[in-house]
């Protein structure tokens, strides 16, 4: 069996050609890669298949925690991790004709409110964001919000939300997903004005709370 370092940074691949030519099972194959592990002292948490005799398995070492050590997806178990306050914030655009944006912003678009309408949309599908992303825990949100903008002349409506909780793990994924419903609530309400709206980017702005704060140097972020 040949490991070779993939450009990846925390992954190795793993060519399983010989093995393929001297008629070994996928099992053993598949052992062969978490001895490899062992003896190299990393932690194998999961490879994808590829086909047989091909360079084929790429191992992520110590990277995804959200792969068990069978390739297999889970929940993290947060269990022994301690409470913080968590917080985080995303955004996310929505881009469109200054003329439809203008008629977004004076609130008489064909399908009514639609400002109100996105603001509460995103604060539903962020309170649901366990049962849209399967891997995510159920939180028990202390805030959520949305923000929306509309800047009529560039053609874009600018979405901000802001969720918080006390507790194991944080809130970035329901920020994240009450922006991407806002936004795509906004594109719903429009599109019968105009069907090449486009909806992103998408992006975390930032986080606070757990190991470390982490904020994005890229995004700027409506007021």
């Amino acid at each position: 069996m040949a490991v070779t370092r993939a450009r990846a940074i925390g992954y190795v691949r793993v060519s399983t050609t010989e093995q393929a030519e001297r008629g070994l099972g996928l099992a053993v194959q598949e052992q062969a890669i978490v001895d490899w592990a062992r003896r190299e002292g990393r932690e194998l948490v999961g490879y994808n298949r590829a086909r047989p005799g091909t360079r084929g398995y790429a191992g992520g070492v110590g990277e995804l925690s959200h792969l068990d050590d069978a390739g297999r997806a889970r929940m993290v178990d947060v269990g022994q991790k301690p409470n913080s306050d968590r917080r985080a914030v995303a955004r996310a655009v929505v881009s469109m004709a200054p003329e439809t944006a203008a008629a977004v912003a004076r609130g008489d678009a064909p399908k009514g409110d639609v400002l109100s309408t996105a603001r509460i949309a995103g604060i539903q599908g962020g309170k649901r964001t366990a049962d849209l992303i399967p891997l995510c825990h159920p939180l028990a949100l202390s805030f959520l919000d949305v923000a929306i903008e509309v800047d009529a002349a560039a053609g874009q409506v600018l979405l901000r939300a802001e969720a918080r909780t006390s507790g194991q793990t944080g809130v970035e994924m329901e920020a994240m997903t009450a922006c991407a419903v806002a936004a795509l609530t906004v594109y719903d309400m429009v599109k019968g004005m105009e069907r090449g709206v486009e909806v992103g980017p998408v992006a975390l702005i930032e986080k606070t709370g757990g190991r470390h704060d982490w904020r994005s140097d890229t995004h700027a972020r409506p007021s």
